[in-house]
């Protein structure tokens, strides 16, 4: 049953990871310039990061806690629309092919939810639902020719969201009074309003995004159970590791959002950007990873304190770019974002061989 699964799911994670592998090349691109073949990669390196790898990603586990095959729409959806991205020339009549699928994608994710929620409603559910409707109205935006700017705000009303309701879910916080969950929910949505704000008033609008994100990470900071297993031993403690410090970037990110509204800066914008996205998101990936993959694919993802090593690399790249960003020093910043994507890469090899080399399954959880 185990090849089954991971013949079946693997295509769909390779889609993913093709996203992953595009959208780091081409911030990479961004970053230092005179790379090889990187101009559809630099151009789509927000979409292809936030929708075409996080997005397949997240709709890739949920088709899985479906167990339906129509399901997997969603993140077939999500390759094809990297596949498309990457590959049609710009200004050719396929050239929208790529954002039609990735928004239709968010859209059958949405759908996903709907019946998920039927099954078990809860507010954990309706975080993730919000999540994916921010997605597509992202991908509605894209397609109506909004630029990547005016789609930050919404590819962050897709993940915090997304990311808050998959901690009520997963550290099972969600038997909390229902008064602390609304106080999450609330969070998020002055995100949400933020995001849509921010369609006709710029700054207010990000400016309200960064006063969610603050309350988002104030509320994960003082209720997520990371906060106690961080002084347990071996896989809690380094999930809570991970957590803590995305909790961290998060208000980082968040402060930068409400002080700047949308950055005049280039260096502002990087660092606001990459606050959230990298060192919020990509920490939750880190963090996650051993529950999902084993979910997914069946296969055990042992933990080994090896895993510590490319989390720190993360954190101290990103810290290292923003400290670029915020003095002006471009090799100082482009250093710290080859420390980023390394720490990515050298993250999914350290899970690739721990997980091919032990059979065995699990069902810990962070």
């Amino acid at each position: 049953m185990r090849a089954t699964a991971v013949t079946r799911r693997l295509p769909f994670l390779a889609g993913a990871g093709l996203a992953g592998l595009a959208g780091l090349y081409g911030g990479l691109a961004l970053l230092s310039g005179g790379l090889p073949a990187a101009g559809r990669a630099a151009e789509r390196h927000g979409p292809l990061m936030a929708l075409g790898f996080l997005g397949t990603l997240i709709a890739l586990e949920r088709a899985v806690a479906l167990r339906r095959r129509w399901g997997y729409l969603a993140p077939a959806l999500g390759g094809l629309g990297t596949l498309a991205l990457l590959a049609a020339p710009a200004g050719s009549p396929a050239e929208p092919l790529g954002p039609l699928a990735l928004t239709a994608a968010g859209g059958w994710l949405l759908a996903v939810y709907v019946v998920l929620l039927r099954r078990r409603p809860g507010p954990e559910l309706v975080l993730q639902a919000a999540g994916a409707a921010a997605w597509y109205a992202a991908g509605m935006l894209w397609l109506a020719g909004r630029t990547v700017p005016d789609l930050a705000p919404w590819f962050a009303a897709f993940l915090v969201p997304t990311v808050a309701g998959e901690r009520l879910e997963l550290s099972r916080v969600a038997a909390l009074p229902g008064q602390a969950a609304r106080g999450l929910s609330a969070a998020c949505a002055l995100l949400g309003a933020g995001a849509v704000a921010s369609l006709w008033a710029a700054g207010p609008g990000w400016r309200a995004c960064g006063a969610g994100m603050l309350a988002t990470a104030a509320w994960l900071a003082l209720r997520d159970v990371a906060r106690h297993t961080v002084r347990g031993s071996g896989l809690p403690r380094y999930a809570a590791a991970c957590l803590l410090a995305g909790y961290g970037w998060l208000a980082v990110a968040g402060a930068f959002w409400l002080a700047a509204g949308l950055p005049a800066s280039v260096l502002t914008y990087d660092a606001a950007l990459h606050t959230l996205f990298l060192g919020f998101v990509m920490s939750m990936v880190f963090g996650h990873a051993p529950v999902i993959l084993p979910a997914v694919l069946r296969v055990r993802l042992p933990y080994r304190p090896v895993l510590y090593a490319p989390l720190v690399a993360l954190h101290a790249g990103l810290a290292l770019r923003v400290a670029g960003d915020l003095t002006g020093g471009e090799a100082v910043r482009a250093a710290g974002g080859w420390i980023g994507a390394a720490a990515v890469l050298a993250f999914a090899g350290c899970a690739a061989y721990l997980a091919l080399s032990s059979p065995r399954r699990t069902t810990a959880t962070p």
